[in-house]
């Protein structure tokens, strides 16, 4: 049994790994600062379903608090830490760019030095498939060169990774990356694009489909992605005796530090995935084709084969089945009678 910082706990991915170290036995400590990005009342709500847990806790704090954070790594001796908690959004870091230097790099350097100054076993951080920008190159491999990101919120992740190592070199902490390729599942994020699906075809109105619908993403189930977390976690990141300064390898360092991917490894045109999401509501929908939007990317297709081999990572949810099991969840929590 460890005690294990999530950051980020009310968020989609942090309720559920938060959720799913409780039930294997882990106490938890969770940080979340119930900002207003989206509706807070889904946050709550993803809280009370991790008030039964007698081994979680939840504090309410802004990992920018450089004090607060100090004082919650000096209180609390974390073994582990989860980094997951971020502004998040592609679109929303060119309205509002501030808002990800203050979380996405400030918070990051204070969880790095909460890291530092208590002897963290292991961080555990959240990056993204964003970081491979201007890649054209598929599927995106963790070998591949990401010195071109294409939105702020790409840059701060690849930020966050280069950090870490830092970290990893000067202190010795062990770090690993994750590489986030779209996740989604029950739970999730209104902004992201299945709960804006639903919504618009619940409604009776027209999908925007940017880039004229011709996107393809590597949908992830959220619980192949919470898999991948906690198999990350408990497989401490270790110094690659391999590694060669006249030949770097991207993604592993003679620190202890680590880059993953984390998708489906299995991208699907976003017609397809409509489809699917028309099947499971019994209702067809109606589509606005728009024009490509700035900083996003036309495909995601992950190269996880990094992570199976470190970890036996294998992701088996099928998109049918997680589709069905998000509509579910999405018909019972909005209480939508689809007509």
């Amino acid at each position: 049994m460890k005690k294990i910082l999530v950051t980020g706990a009310a968020g989609f991915i942090g309720f559920h790994v938060s959720k799913y170290l409780c039930e294997r036995g882990d106490k938890v400590v969770g940080l979340d600062n119930l900002n207003d990005y989206y509706d807070v009342s889904l946050k709550k709500a993803r809280l009370i379903q991790l008030e039964p847990y007698s081994s979680f806790r939840f504090f309410k704090m802004n990992i920018s608090n450089r004090v607060e954070v100090e004082n919650l790594f000096e209180a609390e001796e974390f073994d582990c830490v989860v980094h997951l908690a971020a502004q998040a959004g592609v679109r929303y870091s060119i309205e509002n760019p501030h808002a990800y230097a203050d979380s996405n790099l400030v918070g990051f350097l204070n969880i790095l030095e909460g890291c530092r100054h208590t002897s963290v076993q292991h961080l555990v951080y959240a990056s993204s498939s964003s970081v491979y920008g201007a890649n054209k190159k598929i599927p995106f491999s963790e070998s591949d060169n990401v010195d071109h990101p294409i939105s702020l919120y790409a840059a701060t992740k690849k930020a966050n990774e280069a950090m870490a190592h830092s970290y990893s070199h000067l202190y010795k902490i062990p770090t690993t990356g994750l590489r986030f390729f779209t996740v989604y599942g029950p739970w999730g994020r209104p902004d992201m694009s299945p709960i804006l699906f639903a919504n618009a075809i619940s409604e009776g109105k027209p999908i925007k489909l940017f880039n004229y619908g011709k996107h393809s993403r590597d949908f992830t189930y959220i619980d192949d992605i919470v898999d991948g977390v906690v198999k990350s976690l408990d497989c401490v990141a270790k110094s690659d005796k391999k590694w060669s300064p006249m030949d770097p390898e991207p993604s592993s360092s003679r620190a202890p530090w680590r880059i993953y991917n984390i998708g489906n490894s299995t991208p699907v045109d976003l017609t397809q995935y409509i489809n699917c999401i028309e099947k499971h509501m019994g209702k067809s929908s109606k589509k606005e084709l728009l024009p490509l939007q700035p900083g996003d990317v036309e495909k995601t297709y992950a190269d996880v084969s990094k992570l199976k081999e470190s970890s036996c990572y294998i992701p088996n949810t099928p998109l049918d089945t997680g589709v069905r099991k998000f509509i579910d969840w999405y018909k019972t929590y909005y209480s939508k009678d689809i007509k």
